[in-house]
């Protein structure tokens, strides 16, 4: 049993067993900013791991994994809501949005553990996925919130549309530039270099995020907050201390952050807010878009030089969800409390099916978080090749 499964677990527990329901003492907005600051520290962390010549080669794979896989589920998830759950096409569009999104919350963690074992590193595969994950959950917030707008007659729809695309490139020029800000801090000649480095790149990181937040540019943050720690590391790592104190000090809060942000997911789920008789049903509708992500995973990637076994073990990789489900499914359901529902939604917000969107969501998280890190970890070993710098003779490895 992976330790995010147990995270998970215990935060449903200290929600939804009364006598020691301390979750309902916790602000939500307490909860969504360490959410966002444990999501900054894996997103650091990504960066600082991506490999920019592996970035080069395998740009085009990068681009497909990152589309393709969720508009296929997005489509998957439409249809199948229609037919199983009786969804107008919006409402299951919309789901499908909620599903799309990879979780970097297990796959950023999971990668850099392959990259420490040297599993899969020389075909780029950890850089590949860790990439991929993060403009997938761009991609997927971006959909979510166009249909959102259409759903409830919400902002320009022309906007809507051209905003997504815009969230990336912002985030990717303001961390960018924040990064190269850090090229020169500390100074070359502060004696504190190895001390002072992770502090401002953590500092940084949480500009880049809560910055985006406060202008409504959230697509914006978690490709910043990569961009940062990526084109700091690019300079960093061409001098004797490079960047591995930023690095082992990300990875020593993590240990800190981690049971936080699992045991925060875990606390959402709620049981009152699952519809019973539709569990059956949402597993059918995730099970029918999983099939055909994990299938489309491992098409896309063909022509990337990777064997068949590398390939199946990508499709494994875009499993996971938690992170993205929490905050989409709480602002559908939060919606129709700020504006005025149109007439045709009201049948899925002010009676018995709106909990449905929930219940999939809840059962997205349940499922795949737990089973697709432990799957990661299990199938690794067994579909990638170690790589020959991390070869270890003493061992016999």
């Amino acid at each position: 049993l992976c330790s995010c499964a147990g995270m998970l677990i215990t935060g449903f527990i200290l929600r939804n067993v009364d006598a020691i329901n301390v979750v309902r003492h916790i602000e939500p907005s307490w909860a969504s900013d360490l959410r966002s600051m444990a999501l900054i520290l894996i997103l650091i962390r990504a960066g600082l791991g991506l490999d920019a010549t592996v970035l080069r080669n395998l740009g085009g794979a990068c681009l497909r994994l990152t589309c393709c896989p969720c508009l296929m589920e997005c489509a998957a998830v439409a249809v199948s809501a229609r037919l199983l759950l009786g969804f107008p096409w919006l409402w299951g569009t919309l789901l499908g949005f909620v599903l799309g999104a990879v979780s970097p919350a297990v796959v950023v963690p999971s990668m850099l553990w392959l990259q420490s074992e040297g599993l899969g590193v020389d075909q780029g595969i950890p850089t590949l996925v860790m990439a991929a994950a993060s403009f997938d959950d761009v991609l997927a917030i971006t959909g979510f919130g166009v249909v959102l707008g259409i759903v409830f007659s919400k902002g320009n729809l022309a906007w809507n549309i051209a905003k997504g695309p815009l969230e990336a490139v912002v985030g990717l020029i303001f961390g960018g530039v924040v990064g190269g800000l850090l090229w020169f801090l500390p100074s070359a000649q502060s004696g504190q270099r190895t001390t002072l480095r992770p502090v401002l790149l953590l500092l940084a990181g949480l500009c880049v995020m809560f910055a985006a937040r406060r202008v409504e540019f959230g697509g914006s943050g978690p490709l910043g907050c990569i961009a940062v720690a990526f084109v700091a590391a690019f300079r960093w790592n061409k001098d004797q201390h490079g960047a591995a104190s930023a690095s082992e000090t990300c990875a020593l809060l993590w240990e800190v952050f981690q049971p936080i942000l699992f045991g925060l997911i875990g606390s959402e789920v709620q049981i009152k807010d699952v519809a019973s008789d539709s569990t059956l049903l949402g597993l059918g509708v995730l099970g029918i878009s999983l099939t055909l992500r994990m299938t489309t995973s491992f098409l896309v990637v063909y022509g990337a030089s990777l064997s068949l076994k590398e390939r199946l073990f990508v499709a494994i990789a875009w499993l996971p969800k938690a992170t993205v489900q929490v905050s989409s499914g709480d602002v559908g359901l939060d919606e129709p409390n700020k504006i005025q529902v149109p007439v045709n939604c009201r049948f899925l917000f002010f009676s018995r099916p709106k909990t449905q969107v929930l219940t999939v969501a809840v059962l997205s998280i349940l499922v795949t978080a737990p089973i697709g890190a432990a799957a990661i970890a299990l199938s690794a070993p067994r579909l990638l090749q170690r790589s020959a710098r991390s070869l270890d003779p003493a061992k016999g490895r």
